[in-house]
């Protein structure tokens, strides 16, 4: 690993604290994995990447000693479903696999969140590892042990707080990957500067280009301080229980960007490309009910814009939206909870909004085509 773009995170949760690995060619080093020979090791993937990173890892736990068996799933949001879980039990059972087997989740947040939520409920419980390939997923999904499948009436309902053992950024995977899929993790990337940090915020409006033609160094360090943030939320946190803001806050853009990935069908856009979407929604509306300022909306805006990414509403009704967005798994007592920003770099839980004063702001705002 190159010195100058690695780096070694904590999430620190007492006995279930674990690292973040991250640096180039960390995914093609066994030692990484921290598995002994004898494991057995459960390959979760996609049909994708199996021959771009499946097999090349089954080849090199297997040389270190350790019994592999390949779970090669379809690829794409519309499987991040029970049918989908279902499968992997298959697998884990067809092979007589126990709770000593170690499932690797390689791939995106759909693989690492169905794996994960595979971990958490096969015989109640097994290791797992993620090594997420997507900027997405190395940035927030992997991280926090948010496990969970999809139901046609709402994103990541049926699910696990469950976490991993380690997770494996490497950030030589980033090179080929799909422009559109790299534009989407930045959504994640730049949420953390909204909501926690402005200067990491400002950082990303002056190296937004450089991040775009994915320069090592400053992806590494976007990847390094996107994951601090993360961890040091999650060690505080864990399971979102804080009234104040916690982990709560990293779901700004979310109850918006689930609306739109729901009414539009899963896969239609990129979580990112939703949460991105949602996360310009929310600084429109926190200017127009919370005190956020015009000038710091504008920014926030463009910075979503700078990043390739969508801040108008797609062609979807407000009484769509609202009835997805009544749904979310983060409302309380019938109220929906929008994370709102007072500031760049301060965001606060609101669920003070009437569904009618949301669904007026959603009617007023004329879709994209």
């Amino acid at each position: 690993m190159n010195p100058d773009t690695s780096a070694l995170i904590t999430v620190s949760l007492g006995d279930r604290s674990y690292p973040i690995c991250i640096g180039a060619g960390t995914m093609n080093l066994a030692a990484t994995y921290g598995l002994s020979s004898g494991s057995r090791a459960a390959i979760i993937t996609n049909d994708t990447l199996w021959p771009l990173y499946g097999s090349k890892l089954a080849a090199l736990l297997g040389a270190a000693g350790m019994e592999i068996l390949p779970v090669i799933l379809p690829d794409g949001e519309a499987f991040k479903d029970l049918a989908t879980l279902n499968r992997i039990f298959d697998a884990l059972l067809e092979h007589r696999c126990d709770r000593q087997t170690v499932l690797v989740a390689v791939g995106g947040g759909v693989i690492g969140d169905i794996a994960g939520f595979a971990a958490a409920t096969f015989q109640r419980g097994v290791p797992f590892i993620q090594v997420p390939t997507t900027l997405l997923a190395q940035v927030d999904s992997s991280v926090g042990g948010k496990t969970a499948v999809n139901h046609p009436l709402g994103k990541n309902m049926i699910g696990a707080f469950y976490q991993p053992q380690r997770v494996i950024i490497d950030t030589d995977s980033l090179l080929t990957l799909p422009e559109r899929e790299f534009r989407s993790g930045l959504a994640e990337v730049i949420k953390y500067g909204l909501i926690l940090d402005a200067g990491f915020f400002s950082w990303l409006e002056q190296n937004m280009p450089r991040l775009l033609a994915r320069e090592a160094g400053p992806l590494a360090h976007a990847i390094r301080r996107s994951c601090e943030i993360k961890a040091r939320v999650v060690a505080d946190d864990e399971r979102e229980t804080r009234k104040d803001g916690g982990r709560a806050l990293l779901n700004l853009g979310h109850t918006f960007g689930h609306a739109i990935e729901s009414s539009l069908g899963y896969g239609v856009w990129l979580h990112g490309e939703a949460v991105g979407c949602g996360m310009a929604l929310a600084a429109r509306f926190s200017q127009q009910f919370g005190g956020f300022s015009t000038e710091a909306c504008q920014r926030s805006i463009a910075l979503i814009s700078a990043a390739g990414l969508a801040t108008d509403l797609p062609d979807i009704s407000a009484d769509a939206m609202l009835d997805h967005m009544a749904r979310d798994k983060k409302n309380e007592g019938g109220a929906i909870r929008l994370i709102l920003l007072k500031r760049i770099g301060e965001a606060v839980v609101d669920a003070s909004n009437s569904a009618r004063q949301i669904h007026a702001f959603l009617a007023a705002i004329k879709p994209a085509r």
